[in-house]
């Protein structure tokens, strides 16, 4: 390949400065795109196209309602925010055909290089996923059991068939696998996790939610899963602490003897222990992560 053809398929790439190319004045920021082109008449016109999601040479026609966003993401946010409710929608990313170069703006099919200037719309570019992105250094790449594109370098991840999701290579043979546990909603943003922009953490109960939301949560004292209230850590120091209070603390003659049916949170085992105030331990697995049942019916 000639110079002239390496620098137009390089033209534009991620970083910040000045470029110049035939009759179009360009400036790459690392959060938008500004370019000045220049008809015949020299005439200018001027173009900025933002997205905080990608960096990347193209914008996206969408399918579903033929409007032209830098990413589907871009899309997403813009038609979850119309007045009204059944104009909101999501854009499939396998369904995009049509792409916008945002060097020339020659709308065309989908290709990493524009059919017309030649300029590579992306250096990480997935035929399947339809995405361009330019930031390389996400070691991005495409896991077929998903289905999307993913960040982090495929030597560092794998895909759980149960859990239906690419997971990091320590949690292999090593995390408590849940159906389908990554196709569903963060219990405390509800965002959908299996295509969050977001880092995700697997608990120990299999469950996931955003990482920035369990730590928000612990941060919070709370300390069990929001959806199946099992302990999300280590609180063997913590039931400690409450035996010495429970040890101290004497209760009302009229309650000594009381009893009470629990079910523990932790080993889903159920148990009739004395009532205290402070709280009811589990005879299985020492746990205060109990609550209150109604005792069990007996067979006639």
């Amino acid at each position: 390949m000639e110079g002239s053809d390496i620098e137009r398929l390089d033209f534009g790439k991620m970083g910040h400065g000045y470029f110049s190319f035939s009759s179009i004045f360009f400036y790459f920021h690392s959060n938008f795109i500004l370019f000045i082109t220049f008809n015949f008449l020299g005439i200018f016109h001027f173009h900025c196209y933002r997205c905080k999601h990608y960096r990347r040479r193209c914008r996206i026609r969408a399918p579903c309602c033929n409007e032209v966003y830098s990413c589907r993401h871009c899309h997403n946010e813009a038609t979850s925010m119309l007045k009204n409710p059944f104009d909101r929608h999501e854009l499939v990313r396998q369904d995009v055909e049509q792409v916008v170069c945002a060097v020339c703006d020659t709308e065309q099919p989908v290709a990493q290089v524009c059919t017309n200037c030649g300029v590579r719309m992306g250096e990480y570019f997935c035929e399947i996923c339809k995405f361009f992105d330019d930031d390389t250094g996400k070691q991005q790449f495409h896991c077929d059991d998903c289905g999307i594109c993913r960040v982090g370098g495929s030597e560092n991840y794998f895909h759980c068939q149960k859990c239906g999701s690419c997971y990091g290579v320590a949690l292999r043979d090593n995390h408590l696998c849940v159906e389908n546990s990554m196709r569903h909603h963060c219990p405390i943003c509800y965002e959908y996790l299996f295509d969050s922009l977001k880092d995700t953490t697997v608990m120990k109960c299999g469950h996931t939610m955003h990482c920035e939301c369990y730590h928000e949560m612990v941060k919070r004292d709370k300390y069990c899963c929001p959806i199946c209230s099992k302990s999300v850590i280590d609180m063997s120091m913590t039931w400690k602490r409450i035996d010495e209070e429970i040890e101290a603390t004497v209760m009302p003659e009229d309650y000594r003897n009381r009893k009470v049916w629990i079910l523990c949170n932790d080993c889903n085992d159920t148990t009739e222990v004395h009532f205290h105030i402070i709280g009811h331990k589990c005879g299985h697995c020492n746990s205060y992560n109990t609550r209150a049942i109604a005792p069990p019916v007996l067979p006639q």
